[in-house]
């Protein structure tokens, strides 16, 4: 993706189901814990580079011991930096206690971060300042372990005002107004509530307040928690948490829209957000991880029992396809696979662009992570031209010549290494004027690749959001090769409705197939169109969210997607651009063949898996026509 979106996060859940001795003895280290989970955080980094947390659980501490240590941070490299911490923590203890290092009792009592259950976070700093406040996990801490909670999520709930007067009427008084405090607090309450009841119970039985703490702790019902907190939640969500006491859990959306996947042996539990973070880590193969269901829960109980339970009834699977064209690793075998078709079934229509003349048609990609798609691109490219060969053999049979049938075998796609990521540039750079300028030199080309006036030039991104980097640098940067033609190629469908589950994108203004579409309108004297939709979008404001329909989808009804996508080209180029200039995009129906388990499509179709999407996007098409910078969710 040429323009920049940033995913709001991702998660790490790991549970040492042996003594910490048994690693010292197997592995040579009792901190076989903490190596593992740097490395699944570390795998993780492109799902968050803003912010990054650490906190590891002590199981069965002697009382006045702290046996929760967590550890975050905002630094340029924050994961580097959390892990420099614990390590740290670590060595300054050892040089006093030099003999101590392989001592696992002495460890346990004595370093913060020797445990047996280890959870972290990580976070772009999409909502709110970036501040070390805002990095997962959160506590909620209490003198009953069984209170005690700490979470961490990737997550966002369309429907936080719900909530928190849920929470308000229940007589509580949150601190802030977030989904994360929100849920924290939702979690905790119901938590809090289980312990009454298990209290109340066992106190009935004649048990000692000291037996009933340990009761509590074996039988809580996390499950039953998990049920009551989360029943009125719309959005996307996994959360993964650790109780006080030892239980642990991570639970997903009934939607299944944001993704974890999770593995476990005799000797460990491990959930992350990515598979093969997993695979890397724990050195195992994909068919041994499994994807957590939606609406299900998988329950780690302090004496290592796992449990897999229904949270809440599983709705119709929507895991988000955008975060597979562009955020997740493209090392899951299931994704380097999508992201191959969603190349290759853009064949037809570049065809077409280019006349089905590959002589005088070089093709590319850019940025790094189309690269995927563009091989997807060249394996149909490869098969048209090999049914174009037999074909032409067939026809001639006895007729070509030697040199001409030489001619024929030899074609192939001219491919090239057209742009290089040179450098990242800095902020310093205030002024638009200046920056604009500079940004222009992001990208190296490789020149002498193409015919001057005379080659098509191909070049293929995974996804078009705003279009200002292809605007401001890219199509420039392409230009100067002089090529005749320019048709950026998006592996993704045109994005025309704003995100409400997680990732970025909230803004509808500023998805330049938004932009195109309204231009078309005024430019047709329809814009009563756009009135239309903004009364009938301020009409629902004050509707239960499940009343709400999508009226903003009226808007694209009125021109097709080619129409739509050549005004997108005409608004990204400009008069210093000598080459033509064509834009092409996946369709819907290609992306469903590509991604058929995973058909979340609201940023291309609008139809939102919950009630509460429905709701972002008309707030978000009222801050338009209304000239609010806002979020919508």
């Amino acid at each position: 993706m040429s323009d920049q979106i940033k995913h709001e996060c991702g998660i790490a859940v790991l549970r040492l189901l042996k003594p910490l001795s048994y690693y010292q003895e197997k592995y040579g280290s009792w901190r076989y814990g903490i190596n593992k989970l740097y490395l699944l955080m570390e795998k993780q980094h492109n799902r968050g580079q803003d912010g990054a947390g650490a906190l590891s659980l002590k199981l069965n501490p002697a009382p006045g011991l702290k046996y929760i240590a967590r550890t975050r941070s905002v630094q340029t490299n924050p994961i580097i930096d959390c892990f420099n911490q614990i390590y740290s923590s670590i060595d300054t203890e050892l040089k006093n206690n030099p003999n101590k290092l392989n001592d696992v009792a002495w460890a346990k009592d004595n370093l913060r971060f020797a445990g047996e259950l280890y959870m972290g976070h990580l976070r772009y700093g999409t909502f709110g300042k970036n501040n070390v406040d805002l990095v997962h996990p959160v506590l909620r801490v209490s003198n009953w372990r069984s209170k005690t909670l700490a979470l961490a999520g990737n997550f966002n709930l369309t429907n936080v005002d719900e909530l928190f007067n849920y929470l308000i009427n229940f007589g509580q008084h949150p601190k802030e107004f977030s989904d994360t405090v929100t849920a924290l607090e939702l979690i905790g309450l119901f938590m809090e509530e289980e312990n009454q009841k298990l209290f109340r119970e066992y106190k009935n039985q004649g048990y000692s307040n000291y037996e009933i703490s340990n009761l509590i702790e074996e039988n809580i019902d996390v499950a039953k928690v998990l049920k009551e907190a989360t029943h009125n939640w719309d959005g996307g969500y996994v959360m993964g948490g650790v109780l006080g006491h030892g239980d642990s859990f991570i639970v997903r959306d009934p939607w299944g829209i944001r993704p974890v996947y999770y593995y476990y042996d005799d000797e460990i539990f491990v959930a992350a957000s990515e598979r093969p973070v997993i695979q890397t880590a724990m050195n195992v193969y994909h068919n041994k991880i499994k994807e957590l269901e939606p609406g299900s829960a998988i329950i780690v109980k302090k004496s290592g029992e796992i449990k897999n339970q229904m949270i809440r009834i599983p709705e119709k699977k929507s895991s988000c396809s955008f975060e597979r064209i562009y955020f997740s690793r493209g090392t899951d075998y299931e994704i380097y696979n999508e992201r191959k078709n969603l190349g290759e079934y853009l064949v037809p229509e570049i065809l077409k662009a280019i006349d089905y003349d590959f002589e005088n048609t070089v093709f590319s990609f850019i940025p790094n992570t189309s690269e995927t798609a563009f091989y997807g691109m060249l394996k149909g490219l490869e098969s048209y031209l090999n049914f174009y060969k037999q074909t032409k053999i067939i026809e001639s049979k006895e007729k070509m010549s030697d040199a001409d049938l030489k001619k024929l075998l030899e074609l192939r796609p001219r491919v090239e290494k057209i742009a290089v990521k040179d450098v990242k540039m800095r902020t310093f750079i205030t002024q638009d004027e200046d920056r604009n300028e500079m940004v222009q030199h992001v990208y190296d080309v490789t020149y002498g690749t193409v015919k001057d006036n005379i080659d098509t030039l191909v070049v293929i991104d995974d996804s078009i959001v705003r279009g200002t980097t292809l605007k401001q640098s890219i199509l420039k940067i392409l230009d100067r090769l002089n090529p005749k033609k320019i048709i950026v190629v998006s592996s993704a469908p045109q994005i025309r409705y704003p995100d409400c589950y997680g990732i970025d994108m909230t803004k509808i203004n500023d998805f330049i197939a938004f932009n195109a579409v309204i231009d078309l309108l005024k430019e047709t004297g329809q814009q009563n169109l756009i009135d239309d939709v903004y009364q009938k979008c301020k009409e629902q404001q004050n509707l239960p969210k499940e009343d709400v329909v999508n009226y903003v989808r009226n808007i694209y009804k009125q021109f097709t997607p080619n129409e739509i996508s050549k005004r997108i080209a005409s608004l990204i180029k400009n008069e210093s651009i000598n080459a033509e200039f064509q834009v092409i995009f996946q369709s819907i129906e290609n992306l469903h063949k590509a991604c058929p388990d995973n058909k979340g499509d609201w940023y291309f179709t609008g139809n939102y898996p919950t009630p509460g999407g429905n709701k972002v996007v008309n707030t978000s098409f009222i801050n338009f026509y209304e000239k609010k910078d806002e979020r919508a969710c």
